[in-house]
């Protein structure tokens, strides 16, 4: 994305108490297709390509399940937002590594400028003004609004606990070792 910026000195990663609670719970993948309005065959496969990990918990075999933060499901709606206006995958990527290196609160006060091409982050009303100035047309994704429309799917779709405490040792079962044996080969 063209426009960087620091954060502003001060800022917060807690807004309306978000990032605090984004540590404790996880969102398991059909819950995060809904709040974000995806298909279940698109989560994965970002997962799988790495445009949106999972930062709570990754898949780890056969029967496990990924667990998305609050914060990913932010960036999974902003890519759903920009591949339904036409803008390239390529360049979702790289608007995607720009926002992961920001904390809940910058996420808060960006706002995505595209013009089906190029992908601008705008902090500030005038840097929207001067895109707008060029002339072409552009598409803005404020992601403070979706950060809101999140925050209210999530409102009534289930959570767990981020940190999930392993049962003491039990008999491995045929599935758990299938698992074991798929982790081994990729593992090499």
């Amino acid at each position: 994305m063209p426009a960087q910026h620091d954060p502003e000195p001060g800022s917060s990663d807690h807004v309306d108490g978000v990032a605090a609670e984004e540590d404790l719970v996880g969102y398991r993948g059909v819950t995060a297709c809904h709040a974000v309005g995806i298909s279940y065959r698109q989560l994965d496969y970002w997962a799988r390509t790495a445009l949106v990990v999972p930062s709570v918990r990754d898949a780890a075999g056969s029967g496990s399940a990924r667990l998305y933060s609050f914060r990913d499901l932010v960036v999974l709606k902003v890519v759903k937002r920009l591949l339904d206006a036409g803008v390239s995958l390529q360049n979702i990527r790289r608007a995607i590594e720009t926002l992961r290196s920001r904390g809940v609160a910058d996420l808060a006060g960006i706002t995505l400028i595209s013009d089906g091409t190029t992908v601008y982050e705008c902090r500030s009303p005038e840097e929207v003004v001067d895109l707008l100035q060029g002339g072409q047309g552009v598409f803005g994704i404020a992601i403070g609004g979706a950060f809101k429309e999140i925050q209210g799917s999530l409102s009534q779709l289930p959570a767990e606990p981020a940190v999930v405490t392993e049962p003491d040792a039990s008999p491995m079962v045929a599935g758990d070792e299938l698992a074991a044996r798929r982790a081994r080969r990729r593992a090499g």
